[in-house]
């Protein structure tokens, strides 16, 4: 391999002779060997587009500002759009795990924009006095994490969350009037319809989406301008606020500047509670992906309330067996969710002084957490919810012999005699309503009245 000499403040570096990046970058590529895991993350590439935007933002600002010249302002504007588009997604190698405040990545970012803007102008433009101007490390990371985490929940997971509820409000209609027997501690309940079973999960998500957009909102003011520390030295006072036009214009989102960059850089409260929001989603889902499978089971000695899509065989040795893969594998995507979160909830305690010094492993684990969810909820939606059959024979039949109907009884014949005529039903297997006109002699016309399960599910006395 050949070999050119770059230079930064602590002498000679060996860059491979075709690398876009710099010595800072090259330093960086030998010093942290951990995971593998570069920010063309594999689920991803909304951090590398976010820096990309803010690359243009700051050049543009900085033009404006009399502080670029035009001539440079353009140069890093239009390799900064490459960069956006992904042209240079593979100049990008640096590890996950490197210098808490991402310093390294924001320097890979300055070099290539630099070395590509410096080609294509034929113009001599710096990573650090040109490239980084009015930035540091320690607010360009922090408003990349911003970004990058608006950009995927406006493209992905909020669209697709109601994707999925749409999907539930439709499967509501669709089985509306199928009356099943209840649960509570796992065990027969009063009777619930389909419908209501469902307009509940229907209620968690539409309660979560609000949660959702309440965070993101907090993502939307921008620490850049605080510089080093906060106070925004070797910054233009209107700098942030030209940055943040540019940056709606570029992407549509509307951006501000951070009411306290103190705040912005030392701590990731907004990622801590957008990381929240999004495993409370998870725990959401986790809970529809194990009712579904909890009514799926069987088909002969479990509940068999439902009947999923066949979309594989289920066993390598069981022949004719069908799992209810796709609630397995939310399921399992919900519990990443939430080690993500535990992840990034001890992150954001790290905020020591002026500076978090966790902001790359906060980046990779929101956006991880963020692309999960966001996939997992059109599966749910088109391969679970919009497919599944109800076995209304089962759920008749079940119906039929649930003692706990005879709860409709207690304000006629009292909880002690409603309780023994239940507990003769369930030991003799037998019709509650036999029971019932057996052991109080009221009729089986104002029995099968009384015991509707239907009129159950609407649970008024009247």
């Amino acid at each position: 391999m050949k070999y050119r000499i770059e230079k930064d403040s602590l002498g000679d570096v060996k860059v491979p002779a075709d690398a876009l990046w710099g010595a800072q970058t090259q330093r960086a590529l030998e010093n942290f060997k951990i995971s593998g895991i570069k920010f063309t993350f594999p689920f991803g590439r909304s951090f590398i587009e976010a820096l990309g935007v803010i690359k243009y933002s700051a050049a543009s600002s900085n033009q404006t500002l009399k502080l670029l010249s035009a001539k440079k302002a353009n140069a890093i504007k239009n390799a900064s759009k490459a960069v956006i588009k992904g042209d240079y997604d593979d100049s990008f190698p640096l590890d996950v795990f490197q210098t808490g405040s991402g310093t390294s990545t924001n320097m890979n970012a300055n070099e290539v924009i630099a070395n590509v803007a410096s080609t294509k102008s034929k113009t001599a433009i710096g990573a650090n006095d040109d490239v980084n101007m009015s930035q540091s490390s320690n607010d360009v990371i922090p408003t990349a994490i911003c970004i990058s985490s608006l950009l995927d929940m406006e493209r992905l997971l909020l669209p697709n969350l109601d994707i999925l509820i749409d999907a539930l409000d439709a499967k509501m209609k669709e089985v509306k009037g199928n009356v099943k027997t209840g649960r509570t501690h796992l065990m027969d309940a009063m009777p619930i319809d389909f419908s209501q079973e469902l307009s509940g999960w229907k209620a968690q998500l539409t309660s979560s989406k609000k949660s959702l957009k309440a965070a993101s909102a907090r993502m939307l003011e921008l620490p850049q301008g605080g510089t080093a520390i906060g106070t925004g030295i070797n910054t233009h006072k209107d700098f942030s606020k030209h940055f943040c036009s540019e940056v709606n214009a570029l992407t549509g989102l509307k951006t501000k500047q951070a009411k306290n960059f103190f705040q912005g850089l030392s701590s990731v409260d907004n990622a801590v509670e957008l990381s929240s929001a999004v495993k409370n989603l998870s725990v959401v889902l986790m809970k529809i992906s194990n009712d579904l499978r909890w009514m799926n089971s069987g088909p002969l000695t479990g509940l068999s309330e439902i009947e999923l899509e066949a979309l594989q065989p289920g066993s390598s040795i069981m022949p004719g067996k069908v799992n209810p893969v796709i609630p397995e594998a939310v399921a399992m995507a919900c519990a990443d969710v939430i080690g993500n979160d535990t992840t990034i909830t001890i992150a954001g305690q790290s905020g020591n002084f002026q500076l978090n010094v966790m902001l790359p492993v906060v980046a990779y684990n929101l956006l991880k957490s963020i692309t999960l969810m966001a996939n997992s909820m059109p599966l749910l939606a088109n391969k679970a919810i919009k497919t599944f059959k109800v076995n209304t024979t089962n759920i008749e039949e079940s119906l039929s012999k649930n003692p706990i109907l005879v709860t409709a009884l207690n304000r006629k014949i009292g909880y002690v005699k409603a309780a023994a005529v239940a507990k003769k039903a369930y030991k003799e297997k037998r019709s509650i309503i036999d029971v019932a006109h057996e052991e109080t002699g009221i009729s089986l016309d104002e029995l099968s009245k009384l015991l509707d399960p239907s009129k159950l599910t609407k649970g008024s006395i009247n």
